[in-house]
């Protein structure tokens, strides 16, 4: 019966250098962005309150509302950059 071959082992090389961890590249957020961040979500909060309890110039209208909710939606989307 026939002998096989064996295979040839393949040439080792050296593993690529480790990347560095973009998060830890950046830093921590500015206090800037933060307080920007929560401000947002307030004075959005506030605006919708102001806004049912008829507080608003203009009385209760849906400007206002969606005002408020653009505001608190502006701060959502700033935590996907918080770091």
């Amino acid at each position: 019966m026939p002998v096989s071959k064996g295979r040839k082992k393949a040439k080792r090389r050296p593993p690529p250098p480790p990347k560095p961890d973009p998060i830890k590249a950046k830093g921590p957020s500015p206090t800037w962005y933060i307080a920007l961040m929560f401000g947002l979500m307030g004075l959005g909060t506030l605006v919708i309150l102001l806004n049912y309890m008829n507080l608003m110039p203009g009385g209760t209208n849906n400007t206002w509302l969606l005002t408020g909710l653009a505001g608190i939606a502006g701060g959502f989307a700033m935590t996907l950059n918080f770091r």
